[in-house]
């Protein structure tokens, strides 16, 4: 990878022009760009920021500044007295990243999952559009139900690009015992670093009523959610519906 160009580096920090980044951005993003080119692999300990910035010609604290962010957006993971790794699914921190559903008592707990359906179909047109595909385009989908000690409390449907997850089926879903974007990462070479969700309240129909355990009518949260990886591509359409029954969602606001 080349160092900054010096066009931009030595633009000055009051620069009107629309083109313009803070050195550390653009650093950033050269970094990022490593990643995503799968450089340094998800676990795997960087450079220092010596070596960074010696890479880059740039002072070792707009190479912090850059990881400061990363680590912020959770694409890397500064550990004491060892260094900065690439963030990885397969840590334990990150299970709960994007699950966002607490017990009201207690500590979170590891989910069991069921698998009630896994197939490749065509992309409807909707999943098409979230997903950035072409109507008819193929598609992963699987349906899933997640319980808690025992209690039915998630039911889920994904679709993933076809292309994307060629080789995914239910039985390396069963057979993975890790988060399920633990498996996207290793073995698909995708890992999600971003999601957009929306959140409605739904009450639960004849499907859901079976598959949560739950009076049909019953108040449920319905969370639609969309991952992406770098670059921004999407990479997942995910909708849950979330019985609250003896759980609460949890959003921290920084």
């Amino acid at each position: 990878m080349n160092p900054v160009p010096s066009n931009q580096a030595s633009e000055p920090a009051g620069s009107a022009s629309p083109s313009f980044r803070p050195l550390y951005q653009q650093i950033k993003a050269l970094i990022t760009q490593s990643l995503q080119s799968g450089e340094w692999k998800p676990g795997e300990l960087m450079p220092s920021e010596v070596e960074l910035a010696g890479r880059f010609k740039v002072s070792q604290g707009t190479v912090r500044k850059a990881i400061d962010e990363l680590a912020a957006e959770n694409l890397v993971v500064r550990r004491q007295g060892k260094g900065t790794f690439v963030a990885t699914h397969a840590e334990e921190r990150a299970h709960f990243r994007f699950l966002r559903l607490m017990p009201d008592e207690g500590l979170p707990q590891h989910s069991d999952s069921r698998f009630v359906e896994v197939k490749r179909i065509r992309a409807p047109a909707e999943v098409a559009r979230l997903l950035e595909l072409k109507s008819g385009d193929a598609v992963v989908y699987i349906k899933r139900v997640l319980s808690f000690e025992g209690q039915p409390t998630i039911l889920e449907e994904l679709w993933l690009p076809g292309q994307l997850f060629k080789g995914l089926s239910a039985e390396r879903l069963v057979e993975y015992k890790g988060p399920m974007y633990g498996l996207f990462e290793s073995e698909f070479g995708t890992r999600m670093i971003r999601a957009t969700e929306k959140i409605r309240a739904v009450v639960a129909d004849a499907s859901a009523s079976e598959f949560l355990k739950v009076d049909e009518g019953t108040p449920l949260l319905c969370a639609e959610r969309v991952s992406f990886t770098y670059g921004d591509k999407a990479v997942e359409l995910r909708r849950g519906l979330y019985s609250t029954a003896n759980h609460h969602y949890l959003s921290e606001l920084s």
